[in-house]
């Protein structure tokens, strides 16, 4: 079997579409912890146990380079009747900012 352009430029398609989803579950990850890890500090109570995704863009980090900024959303509540939402803003893996 021969190797050819279009067979190069899906493989290259393949691998970034691949690289993306695992660094987009690591930062899901971490994201899910920064939210219950604020709720336990705050007295609130993390709703439905993760965090759902809002937004993605594109952002220069450290050195010039692009990474990724993605902004998780999720439920909680003070007071076991009030649902509220609360946010986490992501660059790379590393929490920027966490909203309640």
């Amino acid at each position: 079997m021969q190797l050819t352009w279009t067979m190069l430029f899906a493989l290259m398609a393949l691998l970034a579409t691949a690289w993306f989803w695992y660094d987009s579950l690591g930062a899901r990850e971490a994201a899910n912890a920064a939210a219950f890890e604020t709720c336990r500090s705050t007295g609130a109570a993390l709703l439905d146990g993760t965090v759902a995704f809002r937004r993605l863009e594109t952002v220069r980090v450290a050195g010039g380079s692009l990474g990724f900024r993605r902004t998780y959303v999720f439920d909680y509540t003070r007071d076991g009747a009030t649902r509220q939402q609360g946010f986490v803003v992501m660059t790379g893996r590393s929490v920027d900012t966490v909203g309640l």
